[in-house]
């Protein structure tokens, strides 16, 4: 027997079991199995859409879900004293509102719009033409309770406004716990005419709308909810994605007679591109962790100078989302984006190393000799173009140019460089300065010219624009503006 032949077979299990761990390390992470059945609260007049969308969801996932249906408040009053649960769907935004005023509702997925109208017997026997007709002698009619039924609840709005709920609320025969209760009273014959949802009408062929004008603005939006007490809130998004997806579950509501809304297109992990100016990166950087995590979602970071970035864009790179360094070089590429929001604002400073030491006082300083300048190319990132836009406006540039250094696509590359001794000043954001407070000071600048503001945009050719609108209320979060505040920046909100 060959004695070398024990080392050569060693040799070769340590090499498969190298590549085993490394071909293992390569595999994407495994996901924790569902522990639980989902539970769902659910308007009660939106269980054919939701019923067969879920349905759809359980198979392809292979995922429980549990639905509790019923009247909008009573859910919503179920909740407040129950908190548990995976996922709320009133049938109106009103009670969105109302779960986030308690604190009971996380991310809402819009899904789609319902209408009321009033419902009488095909035919319409008693010849209703509008609300007042509901007033006349002898006919009985049946509301949603407006404190705890959707419906109810829009329809008391609109007609306070056209000033005829008084009257009809006086009059109505009875006050239903959801909206399917009011029209079985319509189709039973128990009323003559009940104020309930247009998709509902879809499911009774024995009754008939009356076109209504005082209940025009009577419009529900309907959207997904992820409880706040959740206990998988990963997969609770994934079922909330799915039934806003629009080929998945909006298609059911669509063929339930829902007007849905543009949702996303349907992706177990979606996969979503977001370019940044790079002063964002650091105060960004810890919601984006944390957005991935909870979504369970990749997001591919593309940090650069705006110059570069928009250069990209106006060449066909269709980003999901523009996180810009400032309003200037959004506007250069709006037309393919949806408006913008201002997330936050840095001032432009003049950044030394400790304790100042060639006296650097302001713009003018730029100018002496020998200092050693540094600026960000004004082709290349907005930080670049307000330097130079701003210098201009102070008188100072034909002076200042002739000393420039280095002029660098991001005023992170500048801060290294002032760092090592390559640079004795950089005009830079407060942002790029505010993490080595303790080797770099800062020469604060006044006036016009010296505020940069960083708007937020979604793509409008992205797949994913609704996941990338919750990535702007993740940013817009308290956490993240905390983050912001941290890393240099003042708080900013609005449109640019």
């Amino acid at each position: 027997m060959n004695p070398s032949r024990p080392v050569v077979w060693g040799s070769l299990l340590a090499i498969l079991l190298l590549v085993a761990l490394l071909v293992w390390n390569q595999r994407p992470p495994v996901e924790a199995p569902v522990r639980e059945p989902l539970v769902v609260y659910c308007a009660a007049g939106l269980r054919p859409a939701v019923e067969a969308a879920v349905d759809d969801y359980r198979r392809e996932r292979g995922v429980a879900v549990q639905i509790q249906y019923g009247g909008s408040g009573t859910l919503l009053s179920n909740l407040r004293v129950a908190r548990s649960g995976d996922l709320f769907l009133p049938g109106d935004s009103s009670f969105i509102d109302a779960g986030r005023s308690n604190g009971l509702l996380a991310e809402v997925i819009p899904l789609a719009r319902m209408r009321a109208v009033v419902a009488v017997a095909r035919g319409n026997p008693k010849g209703l033409r509008g609300v007042r007709d509901l007033l006349r002698d002898g006919v009985r009619v049946s509301l949603g309770n407006p404190d705890s039924v959707a419906v109810g609840a829009v329809a008391r709005s609109a007609l306070l406004r056209s000033g005829d709920w008084p009257a009809l609320a006086g009059r109505a025969l009875v006050f239903k716990p959801t909206v399917n209760d009011v029209a079985n009273d319509v189709k039973l014959g128990a009323v003559d005419a009940g104020i309930v949802w247009d998709t509902t009408l879809a499911q009774y062929p024995e009754l008939e709308a009356v076109p209504v004008p005082e209940l025009a603005t009577a419009i529900s939006e309907v959207s997904a909810a992820v409880l706040e007490v959740s206990r998988q809130p990963t997969e609770a998004l994934r079922l909330a994605r799915h039934l806003g997806a629009r080929d998945r579950g909006l298609r059911r509501f669509r063929e339930a007679g829902f007007e849905v809304v543009a949702g996303d297109v349907w992706a177990l992990r979606p996969s979503v591109v977001l370019y940044s100016g790079s002063v964002n990166r650091q105060a960004a950087e810890p919601t984006l962790r944390e957005f991935e995590a909870r979504e369970g979602v990749e997001i591919t970071r593309v940090y650069n100078g705006c110059g570069i970035l928009t250069a990209q864009i106006r060449s066909g790179q269709r980003p999901d989302a523009y996180f810009a360094c400032d309003v200037s070089f959004m506007e250069t590429v709006q037309p393919g984006f949806q408006p913008a929001v201002s997330l936050a604002r840095t001032p432009l400073v003049l950044a030394v190393r400790k304790g100042n030491p060639h006296g650097v006082a302001g713009l003018a300083d730029l100018a002496r000799s020998p200092l050693k300048v540094g600026l960000c190319h004004e082709d290349q990132s907005a930080l670049g173009a307000l330097s130079v836009g701003l210098l201009r406006a102070r008188g100072v540039w034909d002076s200042v140019k002739g000393h420039l250094a280095v002029q660098a696509p991001t005023g992170d590359l500048l801060i290294n460089q002032l760092r090592s001794g390559a640079l004795d000043v950089a005009l830079v954001y407060a942002a790029n300065a505010a993490a080595v407070a303790d080797s770099v000071e800062v020469v604060p600048l006044s006036g016009p010219g010296t505020m940069a503001i960083q708007p937020y945009a979604v793509g409008r050719a992205s797949d994913h624009a609704q996941l990338m609108t919750r990535l702007l209320r993740a940013l817009e979060s308290p956490r993240s503006r905390e983050r912001f505040q941290a890393s240099g920046f003042q708080l900013e909100g609005g449109a640019p």
